[in-house]
């Protein structure tokens, strides 16, 4: 199931994490809030999912917005401009158009004028799909400054009179930035796969070439999220726990050295039936599903963030990222953190650490926002 080789006896330059950014947005939707919708409950949703509250944008707010201050701090953290970045890369399942993509409508509103823009489509793998592009980019010498986002509006696609799937996901953005490290930072080995035989597990039918949008679909709710619950879990755990297994081994690194284990925040229970098969400690897995729920693909880089943010990261960690999602595909990233404590927006700028970054001081200012043609 897992195919590709270490990258040990290769010669080629490092790429490194040199900055993250995260935006949620402030509408907060509890589980109790949800009794008032559907017919769950708070300890039914604790229970089963380790969920407690996620975030849902406003109305009239697009994925692109999200995209865009997610990576306004990421700029503003690492002092990068934006018109210096080289490639921006968007993973999303919630795009603002089809065409254009995602990249492209984030580009534009950065200022990034010149800068190659594309999306990738690999559902809650998503992120460590592009973040791989990211990587190979920078490791080639084809870029020098790469940004990678995750950002979803997830409720767009929610069912909300299904209660099996309406209380898993929230909207949330995640960026990274990437650049060339040394050695032994950075990133150390990837891997990536997938089994297209489990298309039908977690799918949303229409929307596509196959069944276009048409009152019969729309009556039938295929833009929906459809998801058969107990076969997600399993083919989850199995991929997750084989891709973490494959990649520690062939790199020689014992679980025990991990500094920080994150896997895809889809359930709780998942990543505790991952972790404990690894033997890792709590101390050494961070999630944050409890607050946010399934964001899909903003769910890894959020959570570099915020273990980044209360300094759980630190530099020269080994960081295990790991992920799976529809389709069936799955990946991981095998890394050593490349940087030292990155500046505290909200503390230079007087705001929380999960409200919108708008606002920066003269020295942290990003890149310029859309430019008038």
């Amino acid at each position: 199931m897992m195919k590709g080789r270490s990258r040990r006896d290769r010669r080629i330059r490092r790429a490194g994490i040199v900055s993250v950014g995260k935006y949620m947005p402030p509408t907060v939707l509890t589980n109790r809030d949800l009794e008032e919708i559907v017919d769950t409950s708070d300890d039914w949703i604790v229970e089963r999912t380790g969920i407690r509250e996620r975030r849902v944008a406003r109305s009239g707010e697009r994925q692109s917005d999200l995209a865009l201050k997610a990576s306004r701090e990421a700029l503003a953290r690492a002092g990068w401009d934006a018109e210096d970045l080289d490639m921006i890369i968007v993973a999303t399942v919630t795009p603002d158009y089809i065409v254009p993509s995602s990249a492209n409508t984030l580009a534009g509103k950065l200022g990034a004028i010149g800068a190659a823009s594309s999306d990738t489509l690999a559902a809650c793998s998503g992120f460590l799909y592009a973040m791989h592009q990211g990587v190979t980019a920078v490791e080639s010498g084809r870029a020098d400054r790469v940004l990678v986002v995750g950002s979803e509006l997830m409720t767009t696609i929610t069912n909300w009179g299904d209660r099996s799937t309406c209380v898993l996901f929230g909207d949330g953005a995640g960026a990274i930035l990437l650049a060339p490290v040394p050695e032994p930072l950075g990133v150390v080995d990837m891997l990536l796969g997938s089994d297209g035989r489990y298309e039908e597990v977690l799918r949303m039918r229409a929307g596509g070439s196959a069944f276009p949008a048409s009152h019969e679909t729309v009556d039938k709710g295929w833009h929906y999220l459809e998801m058969e619950g107990p076969e997600v879990f399993k083919l989850a755990v199995r991929s997750m726990l084989q891709v973490s297994s494959t990649l520690l081994e062939r790199n020689r690194i014992k679980p025990s050295r991990l500094g920080c284990f994150i896997g895809h925040q889809a359930n709780l229970r998942i990543i505790e039936a991952v972790t404990k098969r690894l033997g890792l400690k709590p101390t050494q897995v961070y999630n944050n599903i409890e607050r946010y729920g399934n964001t899909t693909s903003a769910t890894i880089p959020t959570c570099m963030y915020g273990a980044e943010m209360e300094g759980k990261i630190k530099k020269g960690d080994w960081v295990l990222l790991v992920s799976f999602g529809a389709g069936l595909t799955w990946a991981g990233i095998l890394l050593r953190w490349a940087v030292g404590r990155l500046p505290r927006l909200e503390e230079k700028a007087g705001l929380p650490s999960d409200t919108a970054v708008d606002t920066y001081p003269d020295r942290l200012k990003p890149g310029r926002d859309r430019q008038e043609r």
